[in-house]
């Protein structure tokens, strides 16, 4: 019984996640999605999880083909692939538009964009788990893309990008609870990006996208986007 159950927000982010591209097909129908639940379960035979939300198209997908893909993406992956895969939908978007990918032996497809690493695997169980389902995949094939380059984090994902986890994803958080620790006790205006929930801080700018500390949300160029989904500047809202 959880009703009155009282949280620390911050106690939440120190457990460690990565981000990864999680694929699937049925029918011609590609979806994926933006996951950070992926984990490795067994060495032999190796099986991944990976938990999808049962509102998530990909969710029914992986269900009728019984095989998903896991690209495992670098830490400096575009924000608009971010964006395309954890915030729009399957349904109404072909996010393999564009993407480069192959198909795998199970027919899935395995995004190869920003990816340093992939596996593709058979579903062998599957469990309902509430809000989400956690599919158990048994490997069938895998490769390393780049040994070089470093995986991207979940932490760096929200220290560094200034993202949060889509409302799908089984780490979501009430962005009004994020919102008012952020806000307290400043007088700094600040704005939140109303697709993805990335919080544009003037104090600290967005460095990769060339915007120095100490710019006000005014004062950015009419053609600045969100450094995590790649939405217009129109598209946020002071908080």
């Amino acid at each position: 019984m959880t009703t009155n159950l009282k949280v620390n927000i911050e106690a939440f982010y120190k457990v460690t996640y990565g981000l990864y591209i999680v694929s699937s097909k049925v029918n011609e129908k590609l979806s994926g999605y933006i996951s950070n639940t992926v984990f490795q379960v067994t060495a032999e035979p190796v099986q991944f999880a990976v938990c999808c939300s049962k509102n998530n198209f990909t969710s029914e997908v992986i269900k009728q083909s019984k095989a998903f893909s896991i690209s495992v993406l670098e830490q400096d992956t575009a924000a608009e692939l971010i964006g395309l895969f954890g915030y729009k939908s399957g349904k109404d978007v072909n996010k393999f538009k564009g993407i480069n990918y192959i198909t795998g032996e199970t027919g899935v497809p395995i995004v190869l964009d920003n990816t340093i690493a992939w596996f593709e695997c058979e579903v062998v169980q599957t469990y309902d788990v509430g809000s989400h389902v956690l599919f158990i995949g048994k490997l069938v094939n895998n490769d390393l893309v780049d040994i070089d380059r470093a995986p991207l984090t979940y932490a760096y994902y929200r220290e560094v990008k200034k993202g949060v986890a889509p409302k799908n994803a089984p780490t979501y958080i009430d962005k009004s609870q994020i919102n008012m620790n952020i806000s307290e006790g400043k007088n700094v205006k600040k704005y939140k990006c109303n697709v993805c929930g990335y919080i544009y801080d003037p104090e600290s700018g967005d460095e990769k996208g060339g915007i120095p500390e100490g710019t006000a949300f005014e004062e950015l160029p009419k053609d600045w986007i969100c450094p995590v989904c790649g939405t217009q500047k129109s598209d946020f809202t002071e908080i």
